[in-house]
């Protein structure tokens, strides 16, 4: 059904159109359980309130691209080169002496001119951005760096007393310049999401013409009303009503649901799904902008654009770093000039200002986290596409599930087999394999490896029929049988073997889809079958526990389905038949009871996967979860949610750690920078600004790799 404008329910279609010459078998009608073959609309997603994002940071690199700073930054370590073989200072530390010749000497100020022009640039923008924004942060603060050092420097050059700051000038642009390459590498937005959605629609739509003939056309030609082929595996183009043929249809990229959907003459088919065994004649009722899986890319749009700005822990701390920064040099410029120390000297203590508190460090302090944190990431099967999951992560306390693909495997397996007196449950599951083989129905798969994996005999059956809508038929040695939808049996008037309709029942209320089987009089097995849960989804629920987050369900399926996947992996907490323009509006929900994550894996999860403070993807979901997603999960493993929960905290640990040293030092380097210990001969000039300055920027560096040695359980 569409996704905003949702057609009145109608009840399950138990009874499947056959599958590869397979009759199909639903679960059980008239008890709304389970859907058997048929399936349901399952859940989707609804664009939410802002949850994250945003591209807030250091400036506003809107009009730039990771590459953009790549490239910039590449340009400017070549014209710094020149500024540090022909620096007297490094020359000097290094033990060389650069090649001289006229004209040698001017070297730093060329090379550092042109660097600031090219690579300051855009630190040069950003802090017009603030000031015109009246929020001078990180761009300001460095763009007056690199100015009054440019300014100085070229001052020292012309005649005036002092050393200058070309070699710093040039390393701090570099410095810079990576940081933010690395930052805006790990926070590209979500905007492919939309692409893999559009690419759900076929181009060319076969139309039928008045005559009966065909003409391919493409999709944006059709029009409500028009007649349109569809042929088995192909993707319907449009949302439509069948007027001619059955069929099934996969659905899961819109429900989430594994099972393929029944669809005979008067059902509505959706744009993107995959049409099943049979060719089908769809009237359209709805193209463009209208129909359901468009619809979906309004609401990831709207999710997108909905992102709150999340201002970043660095910028504030340069924001008052840029406070601290102004507040001191002018003040120290101005003391010392008045004081009688001459202009080059205060001009010297206010440039050691600067650049003792320019943000090296406080630059580096959240991208080198961020890089380190993902390579452990990696090495856990844990794929990081946006860096502010690890700010987000740490706040976590609820954590909801989609359950198909998540914490279930999305296929069946043998759930419950009841048998009647008498009758070898082994020897049933081989008779009921044998017949199935000939399907290649989800449920007709799911018996066959159960068979198989108890061991079954291998029996051959002959003489195998489909009945449409019921299930088949044949003989196996030598005997009739017949598996397929309970409906069956009471509409051939079998005979119920004592126990099989309570096993019916108790697979009823599980949620589990039924599938009988029936020798010539009766019915002697009744086999249960259910999503496979995953193996490692208990022990992420019971992890997460102890981690202080609530683990959540939030499901399209049945009470009865929900319920059961709940309690067996002690989720006290679900949502059940949430329809696909809910879920986000679910998670919204919960936002209100705490930061919350939400794991999902299927197209429909994308605006739920946005309107989360943390979305996290399966992997082998959609590939437009997978792009809407903070978060992917590569081993399709929900263990790894706590894990990753776990190194969201010790990110945002190591991130508090290095701001504080960034900022921290400048608590006694500011002071001797100006000069308050001048009177007992402690004054640091520029050059040893410089250097207390690149050591913070080591300390940083080094703590942000002991992140790698870190453990996640």
């Amino acid at each position: 059904m569409p996704v905003m404008t949702p057609s009145p329910p109608r009840p399950h279609d138990h009874a499947p159109a056959p599958n590869a010459g397979h009759g199909g078998h639903g679960g059980h009608g008239g008890h709304g359980g389970h859907a058997g073959h048929g399936g349901h609309a399952g859940h989707g997603g609804h664009a939410g309130h802002g949850g994250h994002g945003g591209d807030g940071g250091h400036g506003d690199h809107s009009a730039h691209s990771p590459e953009a700073f790549r490239d910039r930054l590449l340009v400017s370590l070549l014209l710094t080169v020149p500024v540090l073989v022909w620096s007297e200072q490094i020359q000097s530390w290094f033990g060389f002496s650069a090649p001289k010749f006229p004209g040698s000497a001017w070297i730093p100020a060329l090379f550092g001119s042109l660097l600031y022009l090219y690579g300051g640039i855009v630190f040069l923008r950003g802090a017009v951005s603030e000031l015109r924004a009246k929020r001078p942060g990180m761009m300001t603060l460095i763009a007056l760096a690199i100015s009054v050092a440019l300014t100085y420097s070229l001052a020292v050059d012309l005649g005036l007393g002092g050393k200058p700051f070309w070699w710093e000038l040039a390393t701090l642009v570099d410095v810079m310049l990576a940081g933010h390459w690395i930052e805006m590498r790990s926070v590209r937005a979500s905007s492919r999401a939309l692409e893999h959605l559009a690419a759900l629609v076929p181009p060319v739509a076969h139309r039928k013409r008045d005559d009966g003939s065909l003409e391919d056309v493409d999709v944006s030609a059709l029009a409500v009303g028009d007649l349109v082929l569809v042929r088995p595996g192909e993707p319907f183009p449009a949302d439509g009503e069948i007027v001619e043929g059955s069929t099934s249809a996969n659905e899961s990229f819109l429900t989430g649901e594994s099972r393929p959907v029944t669809k005979q003459r008067g059902d509505e088919v959706l744009a993107g799904a995959i049409n099943g065994e049979g060719a089908v004649t769809v009237r359209v009722t709805r193209i463009g902008e209208a129909t359901a899986v468009s619809q979906m890319m309004r609401l990831v749009e709207e999710a997108q654009a909905s992102r709150s700005r999340y201002q970043d822990l660095a910028d504030r701390a340069a924001f008052v770093l840029t406070l601290v920064a102004l507040a001191v040099s002018i003040p120290t410029f101005a003391a010392w000039t008045l004081l009688g120390a001459g202009v080059a000297f205060a001009l010297a203590r206010t440039v050691t200002v600067l650049v003792i508190t320019c943000p090296h460090a406080l630059g580096l302090a959240i991208p080198l986290v961020t890089v380190n944190a993902t390579g452990l990431a990696a090495q856990n099967g844990i794929l990081v596409r946006d860096r502010k999951a690890f700010d987000r992560g740490r706040d976590i306390r609820i954590v909801a599930f989609d359950k198909t693909g998540t914490l279930t495997e999305g296929r069946f397996g043998l759930d419950a087999l009841t048998v009647a007196p008498g009758v070898d449950e082994t020897e049933a599951l081989a008779v009921a394999g044998a017949l199935e083989r000939a399907s290649e129905h989800p449920l007709a798969s799911a018996i066959v490896e159960a068979a198989e994996e108890r061991g079954a005999p291998h029996r051959e059956a002959r003489d195998v029929k489909a009945v449409p809508g019921q299930g088949l038929e044949g003989e196996v040695d030598g005997r009739r049988f017949r598996v397929g939808r309970p409906e069956w049996a009471e509409e051939l008037g079998a005979a119920w073997a004592e126990g099989m309709r309570d096993a019916l029942a108790r697979a009823d209320e599980r949620g589990a889809s039924a599938v009988v089987l029936m020798d010539g009089e009766r019915v002697v097995a009744v086999i249960a079958l259910a999503d496979r849960i995953r193996e490692s989804a208990r022990e992420a629920v019971r992890r997460l526990r102890e981690m202080g987050v609530e683990p959540v369900m939030i499901t399209g399926d049945a009470e009865a389905v929900a319920r059961t996947v709940a309690e067996e992996l002690g989720i006290r907490r679900y949502h059940a038949r949430v329809m696909p323009g809910d879920k986000a509006e679910v998670v919204e929900r919960l936002r209100r009871d705490g930061m919350t994550a939400f794991v999902g894996d299927g197209i429909n999860d994308a605006p739920a996967l946005l309107t989360a403070d943390l979305g996290i993807a399966i992997g082998a979901g959609t590939q437009v979860a997978i792009e809407s997603a903070d978060l992917v999960l590569v081993e399709d493993d929900p263990g790894d949610v706590p894990r990753a929960l776990r190194l969201a905290r010790l990110t945002h640990r190591k991130m508090m750690q290095n701001l504080a040293w960034a900022t921290g030092y400048n608590v006694f380097a500011i002071p001797l920078a100006a000069g308050v210990g001048a009177r007992w001969g402690l004054v640091l000039d520029p050059a040893v600004g410089a250097v207390l300055m690149s050591a913070s920027t080591v300390v940083v560096s080094l703590n942000a790799m002991l992140l790698r040695r870190a453990r996640l359980g």
